[in-house]
C-alpha cells in the first residue's frame, strides 16, 4: 500500500477553499493507497487560517506519521522512501522530481494530477 502524504499548504489551500481532493485523490490513484501527514504538519498548520478545519479533519480521517521533528517539512519528505507526496510548493515539487519521488499537484481548477518520475 502506498503512502500519499499531504504538505501543509496543500492541505490548508485545498480545505480553505472547499475542494474535495479526497474525491479527486481517488479518481487519479488506482492502487490502494493511505492518506498520512507529518506530525510536524500539525506544528506548521498552527496559527494559520483554517488551523482549527485542518486539525478535526486530519484527526478524524488521516494517519499522522511521528518523526524525529529535527528537520523541516521538506527535509523529511525528501529522506523518505516509496511515498507519494501532495503539495502545491514549486520547489519542493521539484527537488522531489529530482529524487524520483512522485508528487501530486493541481493542474487546472480542481482537479489533481498524479505526476510519476
Amino acid at each position: 500500500m502506498k503512502k500519499i502524504i499531504l504538505d501543509t499548504d496543500f492541505l490548508l489551500h485545498n480545505l480553505n477553499k472547499g475542494i474535495n481532493f479526497l474525491v479527486e485523490i481517488d479518481r487519479i490513484c488506482d492502487f490502494k493507497y493511505e492518506i498520512c501527514v507529518l506530525d510536524k504538519t500539525l506544528d506548521e498548520i498552527r496559527g494559520k487560517k483554517g488551523e482549527k478545519l485542518a486539525l478535526q479533519f486530519i484527526n478524524k480521517k488521516f494517519k499522522i506519521i511521528k518523526t524525529l521533528k529535527n528537520k523541516s517539512v521538506d527535509e523529511l519528505l525528501l529522506d523518505m522512501d516509496d511515498i507519494i507526496v501532495a503539495t502545491h510548493d514549486r520547489e519542493l515539487k521539484e527537488r522531489l522530481k529530482n529524487r524520483k519521488i512522485p508528487v501530486i499537484h493541481q493542474r487546472s481548477g480542481k482537479n489533481l494530477i498524479l505526476q510519476v518520475c
